[in-house]
């Protein structure tokens, strides 16, 4: 019982109490003590340690440490003091004890060795996450917040209903590999949901944007990467996951190429790359399931760094709309930079950790003979570049107008100061970004089993680099067409954020006036618009939707990479 009081969960669960009790600076103590305390546990604590507890008759394993949840308990304790640290001087009372209670919820999640103690922390994680996104305190936020929370709850519920189906048919709540039933199938669909698999995922790029900047960093790090650890604890080896995956990696980064909000952008290539993780834990070998552990380590690290820059420049300039910004470069540098840096690592760039954990997954896809699946990895590699490494930082912090003045005088957007706190977060993200790829053996060592696999191969440094310089070199030719566009994305979400009004007020109307056809036509009309405006790019009074590029740009990386890889 020793080992308990050793357990991860609790300096975050203790601090989120504290931290809503004792005076500002002493919480910015406490915010940061929290998870480093955390990650001292986890080092303290043998593989192997098990914790059980009796509860109404239930045999339960409230702790248990094997080689698959000490790396993402790793990970989830350093996003602790990353994003702890990034928000010392922008968080407020309630949203510091909000993300404590959610990072523990997590943490607490990969840590349960039952389905009980899984299901508790699962529902921790989802309430207080939820406060993480209404802590904003904006009436954008709050309505997110809450169709988050619904979305979430219904996960909840899906999950126990097959968690006790599961028991009544086992009677075990053992949490190992399930075989397909229709309880596994109802724990299946709640990590899906949570994994932000379409059509089960725009909640993420719905919530995600709108809460604080420091926030935001919190949520990149915890919901989709726990639901990971359950699919690969539970499921690893289900063909299905292999092309939910794939199609949720390409539908993620057709979406973010598009996209103009920059926060919104880099939540829809959480989507793209969680879908890299579920794909490989699909195919379920060893080297996959190393695979989308390493991917979601390194993840957890590089989209942090690409949201902290994003959340800088919101911060410091009010704005989030990429074709609203520009001309940042020379008042922003540090910012652009430290940026650059996770935006390598994203796009998979040798000597950076986006390299060396995505090839682990593109490398077992390749020793299974899923050819197929390679070849459509590389061409989110290509997106990804594109989007999150070209489009966004040029749009950002140069477009049309270059690079911009040295100061404020004569600027047309307006640049505050950004907290040393925030550089600090990155500077420590990056860092991180940067050794990892240099040292991929201190990633490797964490994984749940041996790795015997060499990175920085000739042969995979030169098509790397040759894939992503010819990607740069199609974005310098094409970056006036490829430019961002005051135009909004229509989503799945659509179903429940307007579709509800629409319908209700065309009923108002129609039983109103009779329902007479007349009416009816009208209405229906008024819908038509509606949805059209969603899809539509402004260009004066008269929207006018523009969706060629899409077809045009996805075509265009699909054939220059299929090209690129049969002349290899």
């Amino acid at each position: 019982m020793n080992e308990l009081l050793l357990h991860p969960v609790l300096p975050f669960l203790v601090g989120a109490v504290l931290i809503s009790r004792v005076p500002r600076r002493v919480g910015h103590v406490v915010m940061i003590a929290a998870p480093l305390v955390a990650l001292g546990q986890i080092a303290a604590l043998d593989t192997g340690t098990s914790v059980g507890l009796s509860y109404l008759h239930y045999d339960l394993e409230v702790l248990r440490v094997d080689a698959l949840s000490t790396p993402f308990g790793v990970i989830f304790a350093i996003a602790g003091v990353i994003a702890g640290v990034y928000g010392l001087t922008v968080q407020r009372r309630m949203e510091r004890t909000a993300a404590l209670a959610y990072a523990g919820g997590a943490i607490g999640v990969v840590f349960a060795g039952d389905l009980l103690t899984f299901f508790v922390f699962w529902e921790i994680k989802a309430v207080a996450s939820t406060f993480v996104i209404l802590a904003r305190g904006t009436p954008v936020s709050g309505r997110a917040g809450m169709r988050y929370l619904f979305v979430h709850i219904l996960g909840g519920k899906l999950l126990l209903a097959g968690v006790l189906l599961h028991h009544s048919q086992t009677g075990s709540l053992q949490f190992t590999g399930f075989e397909v039933t229709a309880a596994s199938s109802l724990i299946l669909a709640a990590c899906l949901l949570s994994a932000a698999v379409p059509p089960l995922h725009a909640w993420l790029a719905d919530a995600y944007p709108t809460a604080s900047v420091a926030g935001t960093v919190f949520l990149s790090a915890y919901t989709t990467k726990a639901a990971v650890y359950a699919l690969a604890r539970g499921f690893a080896g289900f063909e299905v996951l292999i092309y939910l995956g794939i199609a949720m990696a390409l539908f993620g980064v057709t979406y973010a190429m598009f996209e103009n909000d920059i926060r919104r952008l880099l939540s829809y290539h959480i989507v793209s790359q969680v879908g890299y993780m579920v794909a490989a834990v699909g195919v379920g070998t060893e080297l996959a399931v190393n695979g989308a552990t390493a991917h979601a380590f390194a993840h957890i690290l590089y989209k942090a760094l690409l949201l902290m820059g994003a959340g800088a420049v919101l911060h410091a300039t009010g704005i989030s709309r990429a074709n609203a910004l520009g001309g940042l470069a020379r008042r922003m540098r540090g910012v652009f930079v430290l940026y650059m840096v996770g935006a390598v690592s994203i796009a998979g760039f040798p000597l950076f950790s986006g390299f060396i954990s995505k090839e682990l997954s593109v490398e077992a896809a390749y020793g299974e003979q899923l050819l197929w699946l390679v070849i459509l990895m590389k061409v989110v590699a290509v997106g990804t570049f594109l989007s999150t490494g070209l489009k966004l930082p040029y749009s950002t912090w140069f477009g049309p107008e270059g690079a911009g003045p040295s100061s404020n005088t004569g600027a047309r957007v307006h640049v505050g100061a950004v907290p040393v706190t925030m550089f600090v977060a990155m500077g420590i993200s990056a860092g991180l970004n940067l050794l990892l790829g240099l040292a991929p053996g201190l990633l490797y060592d964490l994984l749940p089993y041996p790795v015997d696999y060499t990175p920085y191969s000739l042969a995979k440094v030169l098509e790397t680099s040759q894939v992503l310089l010819f990607t740069g070199l199609g974005f310098w030719i094409l970056h006036e067409r490829l430019g961002t566009k005051p135009k909004v994305s229509l989503d799945t979400d659509w179903t429940y954020r307007r579709l509800p009004h629409v319908v209700a007020n065309a009923t108002a109307q129609w039983q109103a006036a009779g329902a007479t056809p007349a009416v009816m036509g009208a209405a229906l009309v008024r819908i038509r618009h509606a949805v059209a405006r969603r899809f539509a790019v402004v260009h004066g009074p008269t929207p006018v939707t523009s969706m060629w590029a899409l077809g045009s740009v996805v075509l265009a990386t699909s054939v220059l990479l299929l090209l690129m890889s049969l002349s290899s």
